[in-house]
């Protein structure tokens, strides 16, 4: 039997979504507002889910404490309260991506990745909005 455990954490972050060898009108009829030059930000909401056999000397498919911290060191330092165009080096250069949920997303799951037991199974679900969320899974 596998168990699916989740933690869920947050962070701010502003960004822009553009390209930049295109024009602003080309810019603004793909990405619309999202593409201010001035950036705009995001509260983002993020749940981070594990899946594995449970271990029967612990109890536990992961420790809970092991994964907050994993989380606040990889995703939550790394990206809360920053421009993510300027800040983030996944974002910031000329052949970086455009930070769209999408990717922000993926860019995720490569951080936490390498962390989780192999055995185990990685899920990434981003919330830009309430309303609009992504999710990742290494397929």
């Amino acid at each position: 039997m596998k168990v699916t455990v989740n933690r869920k954490a947050h962070f701010n972050a502003a960004h822009r979504l553009y390209k930049p060898e295109w024009s602003d009108e080309k810019n603004f009829s793909v990405f619309g507002k999202c593409s201010n030059p001035k950036y705009h930000g995001h509260n983002y909401e993020l749940t981070v889910s594990v899946t594995g056999k449970v271990d029967p000397e612990t109890g536990f498919v992961m420790d809970m404490k092991v994964l907050k911290d994993l989380i606040r060191k990889d995703v939550e330092e790394v990206f809360d309260h920053k421009n993510l165009n300027e800040e983030v080096p996944e974002f910031n250069n000329v052949d970086g991506l455009n930070p769209t949920a999408e990717n922000i997303v993926i860019v995720i799951w490569n951080k936490l990745r390498p962390h989780i037991n192999p055995n185990h199974k990685l899920s990434v679900t981003l919330y830009e909005t309430p309303r609009n969320f992504v999710s990742f899974n290494g397929d």
